[in-house]
């Protein structure tokens, strides 16, 4: 009897289907509603899908059916973390497009408030982070402790902790008073010390550098190409500012310096945004130095027993932008005449820095994800609108 041979096919025990997995609609590291939408080969993730629209609310058709002045505290809502900074960038459009003086002192008191919100912005999205690698809500108490003495000035000064509508056309809604500007020079001189103890017990923390160093590397050249602004452009070691590329408002007065990072992963966004607070630390002192008395708004101009609340800005168009804490935030704003814009779009960093999620996702695991997307540092009001 012939023997037979048995041919078996080769095959890896180790082969495995892939396996799509839905992160959300919800978690905590997003401030708002987000889905990912991940496939993973075992517990490597092979693509990124994000998903949003959850808390879409018609912004810009809104803002196309007020009148300018009315558009103004619905800028609050986009990054509500940030409602001074989303001011000033549509403050700014509407001065340009209707040629609006803006008083000195209140040049200054727009700084002051925008710097301010950085530090809110910062240390808020730090807390986060370390939350997400499972540090528990210690980082996090530390930063709203912090935050807390921040948000106090801003409801002392605009009525409002969050939604602040302080900004208006030519100058800001109330002065400042000489109480608030001591206690803001009191959180300033007393904010070096705070982050001298967040970075004993962070920066150097061998679970934090582990878990961050080489992990969601951006590249410089991607994320010029794909229009990233702001710290999470910046820590891929790319020099620029809007703060110092376009010199807005009065921040050519002020000395400061743009942190950088080298790798451009999920430590360099931590810690370039550690630098940028000590930057705007700097800032606040030379502004709190330099401020002097005069009108806070352009009495010419804005104020309101002059000027209409539907005042009509003359035919053309225009765009604002600043360097909010999250990136570039511009405004785009065409007037035909009429008391509403005829177009009013928003560029907004959340959504464009959220498109190379999926390039820093692919080949790390799935916690890797998680902190990744709290080192973009989006905000779903911003992003959806």
């Amino acid at each position: 009897m012939d023997e037979k041979t048995v041919t078996v096919q080769d095959t890896n025990p180790m082969d495995t289907e892939t396996l799509e997995v839905n992160f959300g609609p919800q978690h905590p590291s997003t401030h708002g509603v987000f889905r990912m939408n991940i496939v993973l080969d075992g517990e490597t993730i092979v693509s990124v899908k994000p998903v949003m629209g959850y808390l879409h609310r018609n912004h810009e058709q809104i803002a196309e059916n007020l009148t300018y002045a009315a558009v103004m505290p619905y800028t609050d809502r986009l990054d509500y973390f940030n409602s001074m900074a989303n001011n000033f960038g549509y403050a700014l459009a509407v001065e340009k497009l209707a040629r609006i003086e803006v008083p000195e002192r209140a040049q200054y008191i727009r700084v002051i408030m925008a710097e301010l919100t950085r530090l809110v912005n910062h240390v808020s999205v730090i807390g986060f982070l370390l939350n997400d690698l499972g540090a528990f809500f210690t980082p996090v108490l530390y930063a709203f402790r912090e935050r807390e003495k921040i948000l106090d000035i801003f409801e002392a000064i605009s009525g409002s902790r969050m939604m602040c509508n302080y900004f208006r056309f030519g100058g800001v809604k109330r002065d400042v008073s000489d109480a608030d500007l001591e206690q803001i020079r009191k959180i300033v001189q007393k904010f070096p010390a705070f982050l001298d103890e967040f970075e004993a017990l962070l920066t150097k923390n061998e679970i934090l550098c582990m878990r961050c160093q080489n992990v969601g590397v951006l590249p410089p050249d991607l994320a010029v190409n794909a229009s990233i602004t702001g710290p999470v452009l910046r820590a891929s070691g790319v020099n620029y500012d809007i703060r110092k590329v376009d010199r807005y408002s009065i921040y050519e007065r002020f000395s400061f310096r743009i942190p950088l990072g080298d790798k451009g992963d999920v430590y360099d966004r931590y810690y370039v945004r550690i630098l940028e607070m000590r930057e705007s630390v700097k800032i606040l002192e030379q502004a709190l130095k330099g401020i002097r008395p005069g009108e806070f708004i352009h009495p010419k101009s804005t104020s309101f027993l002059k000027l209409p609340r539907n005042f009509k800005p003359p035919v053309g168009e225009a765009y604002g932008r600043v360097e909010s804490p999250k990136g570039e935030l511009g405004y785009y704003l065409v007037s035909d005449g009429t008391p509403q814009p005829w177009r009013y779009h928003v560029r907004s960093p959340s959504l464009i820095n959220l498109t190379v999620l999926e390039d820093l996702c692919v080949g790390h695991k799935v916690a890797d994800a998680i902190i990744i997307l709290g080192s973009i540092d989006i905000i779903l009001g911003e992003l959806d609108r």
